[in-house]
């Protein structure tokens, strides 16, 4: 379990991180837009390192549904080859963290559902 939130903790910190970094020294043209995308990854980033540190710890089931935003967001942003950067490997580093930090733990957060697909 300590890898999992580990993982999903990594993840939300680097959403964070990325989200100060753009609102302090935004890099494009257009200062505002990048400033309102960086305030958004820190909203996303802190609801992410929350939800993991609180509820995912204590094994809340919502809490598990609520983090598959993290991989299906990483995974859209590599299809669609969304900013930041050109070369998206951290967009497949968070897919893989995140993927692990969910796939993991499945056995504890539906441990009836595990008992009853064995026996």
């Amino acid at each position: 379990m300590k890898v999992s939130w580990v993982c999903l903790a990594t993840v939300g910190a680097g959403i964070l991180i990325f989200g100060i970094v753009t609102v302090v020294a935004p890099t494009s043209p257009d200062k505002p837009l990048m400033r309102a995308v960086g305030m958004a990854s820190i909203g996303m980033g802190l609801f992410g390192m929350a939800t993991t540190l609180g509820p995912f710890r204590r094994q809340e089931r919502w809490a598990w549904l609520t983090q598959w935003f993290y991989p299906v967001f990483w995974v859209v942003h590599l299809v669609v080859r969304l900013p930041p950067g050109k070369d998206h490997v951290h967009q497949v580093v968070f897919i893989v963290l995140s993927l692990v930090g969910l796939l993991l733990p499945v056995r504890e957060f539906f441990p009836r559902l595990w008992q009853q697909s064995r026996g």
